[in-house]
């Protein structure tokens, strides 16, 4: 054999092994591939896991996929959830904990007619309005508990909650007067269906000081007493992290390399630019570590939630630094 040869084979054999050295990790997402997540795919696209001695598997979520499903089965690793349905299901005997909070702020707003008559908070009483259910619903229902108006049906001091689907149809219809809208996701898809931002009136979760925390990354408390598990997430978080500064900074290329991994073809350049633009102001601010204060305010939120709160007692365990702290610093 030359030299030239078995110099190329001895660097094949170094590639191998350093393949199959790489840890494997398996992220769940909370929904279909969209720039809501680009922090992941970024850190795939440019190799940040790949830096930290990683292969990444990231699987997509959709309208029949629940994220704590797919981890208490031991489907994925660690899991993007919103805060509300991890404490709803720690509560109920699965075990998540947060490792770490990329997402600061919450895009959760409700989105309503301008010529319904809707201008303030108090507006809301005696209409129809358009909720996410499965987790989704308790922001609103704390919301509407602190307004003191009832979800029991139309009244003087009621609202008539409209289960809504995934989609924009009933605000579009006039079948409800308000629905559920992510800043950077439905809202944009009424404005694309010709409606203007002068014909409507948005209330954002965070306004109005219900807002509680989302696409945190969450796994199995048992896990973390595992130190190649713990391991393995540090330098998960780190490259995450590192991959979502990345997006912040350079949103358009992030929504590019989203695109490029959409398997469906279903997004839209134009779409996934502008969800970007509008997902780096909710990560702007996090480091990732989790801060306390918002924890507290969504716990609070989610007790406040009237007769039938997410969760019924103060949460033990839920979150931990143990990650973050060996991450980033």
């Amino acid at each position: 054999m030359n030299k030239l040869l078995s110099g190329a084979v001895a660097a094949f054999g170094l590639a191998a092994s350093a393949a199959l050295a790489a840890d494997e990790v398996t992220l769940q997402l909370k929904w279909v591939t969209q720039a809501q997540f680009a922090g992941y795919y970024v850190a795939k696209d440019k190799g940040f896991y790949e830096e930290e001695g990683l292969d990444v598997t990231i699987l997509p979520g959709g309208p029949d996929i629940a994220p704590t499903q797919v981890i208490a089965g031991g489907g994925a690793d660690v899991t993007v959830e919103w805060m509300p349905a991890a404490l709803a299901a720690r509560e109920k005997g699965l075990p998540l904990v947060n490792i770490a909070q990329p997402f600061k702020s919450s895009g959760m707003m409700l989105t309503c007619w301008k010529d319904a008559g809707i201008a303030a908070p108090d507006d809301l009483k005696n209409r129809t309005l358009g909720v996410w259910f499965f987790g989704n619903e308790f922001p609103f229902m704390s919301w509407m508990s602190q307004l003191g108006i009832n979800t029991d049906g139309k009244s003087e001091s009621g609202v008539e909650v409209l289960k809504q689907g995934f989609n924009v149809d009933p605000l579009l219809q006039r079948q409800a007067d308000c629905i559920s809208t992510m800043t950077y996701n439905e809202y944009w898809q009424v404005i694309d269906a010709g409606v203007t931002p002068e014909e409507l009136v948005t209330f954002k979760y965070e306004d109005q000081g219900v807002a509680t925390l989302e696409d945190g990354l969450y796994v199995l408390e048992e896990n973390l007493s595992d130190a190649a598990f713990t391991d393995k997430m540090e330098r998960f978080v780190r490259a995450s992290m590192k991959g979502w500064k990345y997006a912040e900074e350079h949103p358009d290329e992030a929504a590019e390399i989203v695109l490029e991994n959409d398997a469906t073809g279903a997004q839209t350049e134009e779409h996934q630019k502008r969800m970007m633009g509008e997902i780096a102001k909710l990560t702007a601010g996090s480091n990732g570590a989790l801060d306390p204060a918002d924890f507290n305010r969504t716990v609070e939120t989610l007790l406040a939630g009237g007769s039938d709160p997410v969760i019924t007692k103060q949460p033990d365990g839920a979150w931990t630094h143990q990650i973050t702290d060996a991450a980033l610093n």
